[in-house]
Formats: structure tokens, C-alpha cells, sequence
């Protein structure tokens, strides 16, 4: 069986980056990609169990993790609320073939990127325009409008870093886009 590759996927709140990663891992199942199961140190909702949606961890549990270096990546989002991806997972989900994919920030992407290098290919979704992203966020009538100037000015720095990735895939049109990020997975991991 051939060891799976990464994929890192990054891009500005409204790009469409979640809705692409969704639609490859739904329309191609014979790409056999797979998110990594991370850690949080937030409760279980619901029905999530322990292994399942992530890993539960006490921050102590966490922290000493993070002192062990057994993440691939990892962020403190609020006080003693973290989320990491473990490399011991990431290596246990590749050993078994699986295509492992990463919905991460941008400095996530390029710490990824940066650890596993060829092993790993960096796709970076961008909104057409900061004016397009502006009416997306708008059209989903789900934040007020000082979250959407947030997020504004958080994706105009994110853009900054789209050239430290291996490919930028211009969302302007879906289908193009979910198109065009296919084929270059496809042709990634063979």
C-alpha cells in the first residue's frame, strides 16, 4: 500500500476554501482523503466522542504535549482553548494510505508545509477581490458588520502570504475552482 500525502488547504474567511475541500472529499471518494482527527481541550458537543471528532484533552494534557513537540501544528485560540493536529496521528492515517487534508489558518499551512515539504502540497484558496469577499460575507448575513470589517482586514493580511504556497486557485467561479483544485490533488497523489 502506498504511504498517504498531505494536503494543506488555506484561504480568507468566504473564499470557498471549505466548500471546495467538502465537495472533493464527497464527489471523489477514490482520492481517499481524510481530515486528521486533532486534539481540543474544549468539551465534547453533543454526540462527539473521544477519538472520533477529536481527541479531549485537559490543557495540562495538551500543554505537556506541546512540550513533548507531538504536534504538527497547534494554537491557543482563548485561554487554555486548544486545538492541535498530532503527528503521531498524521503518521498512523498516512501508514494506512489515507490522503491526509488540512483546513488550517495561513501560518498553519506554512508550518505544515514547511515540516513535511514534499510530502505535503499547499493549496491556497483566494477570493477574486477584496470587494467580492466584502459582498460574500454580506450575502451570508451571519456576522454584523464590524466582524465583517475583521475579517476584511484579517484577509487582506492572509493574501500576503499566498505566494509562500504551491498553488493559488482563484475562486471567481465554483465549479472552475473545485475543477481545478481536483485536478491538481489528483495529479499530486497519483
Amino acid at each position: 500500500m502506498n504511504k498517504g500525502k498531505l494536503l494543506i488547504f488555506s484561504a480568507p474567511s468566504g473564499s470557498g476554501k471549505s466548500t471546495i475541500v467538502q465537495w472533493l472529499m464527497n464527489e471523489h471518494p477514490e482520492l481517499n482523503i481524510h481530515f486528521s482527527i486533532s486534539c481540543t481541550t474544549r468539551a465534547p458537543r453533543g454526540t462527539e466522542q473521544n477519538g472520533v471528532e477529536y481527541f479531549f484533552l485537559t490543557p495540562d494534557e495538551f500543554r505537556a504535549k506541546i512540550a513533548e513537540d507531538a504536534f504538527v501544528e497547534y494554537e491557543e485560540v482563548y485561554t487554555d482553548k486548544y486545538y492541535g493536529t498530532l503527528k503521531s496521528q498524521v503518521e498512523s492515517q498516512t501508514a494506512a494510505g489515507e490522503n491526509v487534508t488540512f483546513d488550517v489558518d495561513v501560518k498553519g499551512g506554512c508550518n505544515i508545509k514547511r515540516q513535511y515539504q514534499d510530502e505535503a502540497m499547499s493549496i491556497f484558496i483566494q477570493p477574486p477581490s477584496i470587494e467580492e469577499l466584502r459582498r460574500r460575507l454580506e450575502g451570508r448575513k451571519t456576522d454584523a458588520p464590524e466582524v465583517i470589517e475583521q475579517r476584511l482586514a484579517k484577509a487582506e493580511y492572509e493574501m500576503t502570504f499566498a505566494s509562500q504556497f504551491d498553488h493559488i486557485v482563484i475562486n471567481d467561479d465554483l465549479a472552475k475552482a473545485e475543477a481545478e483544485v481536483y485536478e491538481l490533488v489528483k495529479n499530486f497523489v497519483g
